[in-house]
């Protein structure tokens, strides 16, 4: 496929391989022939070095989840639906945290107990 290139009346027709070979030949003027194998030597580092480091970060990011894959339910409550009251809210979310209560507790003590829990 060419893409059209306008200089006042006159048009180029420069298809893909065409334009590589004209890079070629700007980045030859420009750093001479001498310089080019360093320089794509160098970028090459420069691209090795990018992977590695996306890598290794991957991995951090993978390692660090895998230690806190328990946690994460026992930090998010399981609410199934809509309550009725306070105390059923707090209720539920003291189910979700396996808290053992009765039904004399008070609001105020299922508050205490679930705060305690998610703070360790």
């Amino acid at each position: 496929m060419y893409s059209p290139v306008l200089f006042g009346s006159f048009v180029l027709e420069i298809g893909g391989s065409e334009w590589l070979i004209i890079i070629l030949l700007a980045l030859i003027l420009l750093f001479g022939s001498k310089k080019i194998p360093e320089l794509s030597r160098t970028l090459g580092r420069a691209a090795g070095e990018y992977q590695k480091a996306h890598q290794m970060f991957k991995s951090q990011m993978q390692n660090a989840n895998l230690g806190y894959s328990n946690d994460v339910n026992f930090m998010s409550p399981n609410i199934i639906g809509p309550v009725s009251s306070e105390k059923e809210k707090l209720a539920t979310i003291a189910d979700s945290l396996g808290i053992i209560y009765s039904d004399s507790t008070t609001e105020e003590e299922l508050r205490i107990m679930i705060s305690e829990r998610m703070h360790g």
